[in-house]
């Protein structure tokens, strides 16, 4: 195995910073780069994927579109980005987010997975062109990983055409995952038998993606669970059948214990690192240590959960799994005094959205997904009758501690690490 010294270390922490500058939101600070060469063991520090993973660490969310219906001068459709440092996933893709990719710090070829909450075109029309764009800036010598495109039964069928009729042809592989949806999702008449492409017929590209069903125990849809997220899905009623996503990051090993560490003798190196990665080690005087006996208590992981458009959830799975979330994105198309034409609609206002995230105890809501009469506050005129902050206010009325944060284009909000 190789050995990597502290300053060895933080000469790759140099190098990369030319590459991604080290700031709050984008990179590794120096500073966390020497705790992490301390804590394992300084000079003969072994645990160079530890430190590797210290990249993802740094969590934000910045939102592209924040406006109901259609793309305006003021406000995009509905799009949100989840960048845990160099990967970013896509969450709804509205007509014009590669334009508001463009306008960003962002960058699109970074996109890996893609979560598309219900097939209404102010959520979807903006996917089979940005999927060109980032085949248009992809080298075709250089391969990929596929890009992983989960949502609702119907999703695979529109891709495949849009590239079918418009005789496109992507560089890059992609898979298609489909949530099955249920009959109480949405009105009767809206629920449609939706074509299936056969894996046979669809692109060269498309590889063959899961059919993914409810999870009755659960109520909930299993999407990703690797090394360090679990992402599912839960129902929403809306117009046709639609999903909220909660993105969990798994829990963290807790900080060694560095005088129990001492005390019972384990020198400084790589027995450090090996502990730190749930390793057991043999001591020279034969004693084994085992990781539970010098790491402190784990710490919890961050967890973002994101609404599709809705006039409610259906089934316990969403309050089940936004529980105590860091981050809670609500849509709040229309104000209070229209809650019937926004039920009506399959919609919320302030008050239904701020009354879900009272119930899962959220940490934080961010209000999105405004009919385009709400103008941005910075744009807003003096006595307009419908006031952006207005729906703040409304949402404030309800919310327990919770804080309440009125979305706009671009704007970026950081998920710190619990400690």
């Amino acid at each position: 195995m190789v050995k990597y010294s502290a300053t060895s270390l933080l000469t790759c922490f140099h190098t990369a910073s030319r590459v991604q500058p080290p700031s709050k939101r984008h990179g590794l600070h120096q500073q966390e780069c020497l705790s992490e060469v301390e804590e394992l063991g300084l000079e003969q520090c072994t645990s160079w994927p530890a430190l590797q993973l210290r990249w993802k660490m740094s969590m934000d969310v910045t939102f592209l579109g924040t406006g109901a219906a259609y793309p305006s001068p003021t406000r995009g459709a509905s799009a949100v980005v989840l960048r845990c440092e160099g990967e970013c996933w896509l969450f709804d893709c509205g007509e014009g987010t590669q334009t508001q990719l463009m306008k960003s710090q962002l960058k699109a070829g970074r996109i890996t997975k893609i979560f598309i909450t219900h097939l209404h075109g102010d959520h979807i029309f903006g996917l089979p062109g940005l999927l060109c764009t980032i085949s248009l800036q992809s080298s075709c010598t250089v391969s990929r990983q596929p890009i992983e495109i989960f949502g609702p039964v119907g999703l695979r069928d529109f891709i495949w055409r849009t590239m079918e009729l418009s005789h496109t042809e992507l560089v890059f592989p992609y898979v298609v995952h489909e949530l099955v949806p249920t009959a109480d999702q949405c009105p009767t008449e809206a629920l449609k038998e939706l074509a299936q492409v056969h894996p046979a017929d669809g692109p060269p590209k498309e590889g063959r993606g899961r059919t993914i069903l409810l999870d009755p125990e659960e109520d909930s849809y299993l999407l990703v669970d690797d090394e360090q997220f679990v992402v599912k899905a839960f129902r929403l009623f809306h117009r046709i059948p639609a999903f909220g996503f909660s993105v969990m990051e798994k829990k963290r090993p807790g900080k060694l214990n560095a005088q129990k560490l001492k005390d019972l003798g384990v020198p400084p190196g790589p027995a450090y690192g090996k502990l730190k990665n749930g390793i057991s080690i043999v001591l020279e005087n034969g004693v084994t240590i085992s990781p539970q006996e010098v790491l402190k208590k784990p710490v919890s992981g961050r967890k973002i959960c994101i609404l599709g458009d809705c006039s409610g959830v259906v089934g316990d799975g969403g309050v089940k799994l936004c529980f105590e979330a860091d981050l809670l994105i609500h849509e709040a198309t229309l104000d209070d005094a229209q809650m019937d034409k926004a039920k009506e609609h399959g919609h919320s206002t302030p008050w239904m959205a701020a009354t879900f995230a009272k119930l899962c105890h959220a940490k934080r809501l961010v209000l999105t997904h405004f009919s385009q009469r709400y103008k941005p506050a910075a744009l807003a005129k003096e006595g307009e009758a419908d006031s952006i902050v207005e729906l703040k206010r409304q949402a404030e009325s309800v919310s327990d501690r919770q804080e309440v944060t009125l979305a706009e284009d671009f704007m970026v909000i950081s998920v710190p690490m619990k400690k």
